[in-house]
């Protein structure tokens, strides 16, 4: 099931866009067999989730932290952690770096943003983390490196409000990327997509796509 899901969604991957296997919910076992096939990057919106199975899978996974992160869980995760894409606050890098400095790590992190029409969806807006960027307290975290944004479009099936949305996240990137990120040639995720508007996020600019029902689902 798995291996015939991962070939067809493979196929519409350019090889250049990495493929986040979105593996919360999901049983080992199933983990497995995407990792059998050859998926690594595996991502999981809960701190204890993520804990319980990094103990019990193969080493070489890269983890991914795509939920809503509390600064009071961060250390749970900084040790092993691949990506962090949530941080929406200068708060939560503050807390990043500490933790990664006990760990001897720089922990790789995007800037999540708003991009959606509904409220209860996290992230920042351009001028939120122009301030974060621009402060004398960013400039001295030596622990945490940001690599990129990310959003999620509103879960509508308006094709061309997704499309708006995508852009706007990509036009956010590339202000960023002007700005603060211009001589830093790690900066150049942006994390946006899911299983049911990933293509439209690839033609947008993604670099990276979180999918996980129409991966694992046996449907």
């Amino acid at each position: 099931m798995i291996s015939k899901n991962f070939s067809k969604i493979s196929a519409e991957i350019p090889e250049n866009v990495c493929l986040v296997a979105v593996s919360k919910t999901q049983a080992n076992a199933l983990i497995l067999e995407a990792y059998d096939i050859g998926q690594r990057h595996f991502g999981e919106n809960k701190v204890q989730d993520l804990c319980d199975k990094v103990v019990i899978l193969p080493k070489d996974i890269h983890w991914h932290m795509i939920g809503h992160l509390q600064t009071n869980k961060v250390k749970y995760i900084a040790g092993f952690v691949h990506l962090i894409h949530t941080v929406d606050s200068l708060k939560l890098l503050l807390e990043i770096n500490k933790q990664a400095q006990k760990h001897k790590r720089v922990i790789s992190c995007l800037l999540q943003f708003h991009i959606a029409e509904e409220e209860n969806k996290f992230g920042l807006n351009r001028e939120e983390a122009e301030l974060i960027l621009s402060s004398e307290s960013y400039m001295q975290l030596k622990n945490i490196e940001i690599i990129g944004v990310m959003g999620m479009a509103s879960f509508v099936q308006n094709t061309s409000q997704i499309k708006s949305e995508f852009g706007n996240l990509r036009s956010i990137f590339q202000q960023l990327k002007d700005k603060y990120f211009h001589s830093q040639n790690s900066f150049k995720e942006i994390s946006m997509g899911m299983s049911g508007d990933f293509q439209v996020a690839i033609q947008e600019g993604s670099t990276m796509v979180r999918i996980g029902s129409s991966l694992f689902s046996s449907i």
